[in-house]
């Protein structure tokens, strides 16, 4: 399915099908980034829906999950029933956090929250939620090929395992020189993470268009940081790339003192299709903006063109916040006089991004 940009060019990327079926960014920094007064008006690009639940712990007005992949949205509406009829233990079985054999039973439960296309679409595709919806997305799904079939090429389970577990800051970096940085791991994780690989089987060719740097080698760095560093312990992200699965560690949205304050606000997250920057046609704005990674995807003259009409959602001082991969961007490079980087907290908030793989953490503020 071919979709159009904001700038009336084609783009190729397949929107017909779940590329991510959880958020790979840090919603602890997010939150922490943007700080939304209780009644805020906030604009989150949809994903897999994580952070914008995630954004619902601040008591706001409204959150506006906005995608133009009409799959994700289909997975929002998903998780937005789940947690608006489950319980909390229901929740984790049916979404793929626990096993469970239940997950058809949870779904006849929950479908007449759904609208009418997203009941549809995944009464279609049921053996998705049967198998744990979690774990179904073409991101999810290339972790998945690296922990079954490259990393045991490498390391054991019980030594993948003993990475992860609880030790002190000197045995865990010992512990990675010692046992876990063999020129196997070097080599492999380099060719895997590559961008032809990464390209074939996690993220679509249009998405690394603008990516001028050697992936595999920037992707090892970042995370030869990040294995040293005892946050790797309980970083959620970092264990589902190595044991495809979360165990013990969970998103922000899922964690039991965040769960009941997001089912009591769920009914304020709406969700829309369109790109993020369309939404400047009907005068909206907004106290806070997540944007994940979008620019990531987009070449300079596009970048610029979003960057303007992105800053008209926005009201005076409100917060954009968006995360840079290996593309840089930053708005305030293009609307000096409209926009305030806010350098000092995003490089506070970046040092302690579980998603360690990402280059920065952007903070910005309207003037």
């Amino acid at each position: 399915m071919k979709v159009k940009e904001s700038t009336g060019k084609k783009n190729t990327a397949d929107f017909s099908m779940l590329r991510y079926a959880n958020c790979w960014e840090d919603a602890d920094i997010l939150l922490e980034g943007l700080q939304p007064q209780p009644g805020s008006k906030i604009l989150s690009v949809a994903s897999a829906g994580d952070n914008s639940f995630s954004l619902l712990t601040t008591n706001p007005k409204i959150v506006m999950a906005v995608d133009i992949n009409k799959i994700q949205l289909h997975l929002v509406a998903l998780k937005k029933a789940a947690i608006q009829a489950l319980s909390y233990e229901e929740t984790l079985q049916f979404l793929g956090f626990q096993q469970s054999g239940k997950r058809i039973f949870f779904f006849e439960k929950i479908k007449h929250f759904l609208d009418i296309e997203s009941s549809a679409y995944w009464e279609k595709n049921i053996q998705l939620i049967q198998s744990g919806i979690i774990h179904q997305g073409k991101f999810e799904r290339y972790f998945q090929l690296f922990c079954n079939k490259i990393l045991p090429c490498i390391h054991s389970k019980k030594t993948t395992k003993l990475l992860l577990a609880a030790k002190s800051p000197e045995e865990q970096k010992e512990f990675y020189h010692k046992h876990w940085n063999s020129w196997r791991w070097k080599l492999l994780f380099k060719i895997f993470f590559g961008k032809y690989i990464m390209s074939k089987y996690g993220r679509a060719p249009e998405f690394l268009k603008e990516v001028k740097i050697n992936v595999g080698s920037y992707i090892f760095k970042k995370a030869e940081v990040q294995l040293q560093n005892i946050s790797a312990q309980n970083n959620f992200i970092l264990h589902y790339n190595l044991l495809a699965d979360f165990g013990n560690t969970l998103p922000h949205y899922l964690k039991p003192e965040n769960f009941q304050l997001i089912k009591q606000n769920i009914r304020r997250l709406q969700i829309r299709q369109g790109f993020v920057e369309d939404l400047d046609k009907e005068n909206e704005k907004f106290d806070c903006l997540n944007l994940s990674n979008i620019f990531e995807y987009m070449n300079q003259k596009t970048f610029e063109q979003s960057a303007e009409k992105i800053i008209g959602l926005c009201r005076q001082d409100g917060k954009i916040a968006y995360w840079n991969l290996m593309v840089p961007r930053l708005i305030s490079n293009v609307l000096t006089d409209e926009v305030n980087f806010l350098d000092d907290l995003s490089f506070k908030l970046s040092s302690k991004d579980k998603g360690f793989f990402y280059n920065q953490f952007i903070i910005e503020q309207k003037r």
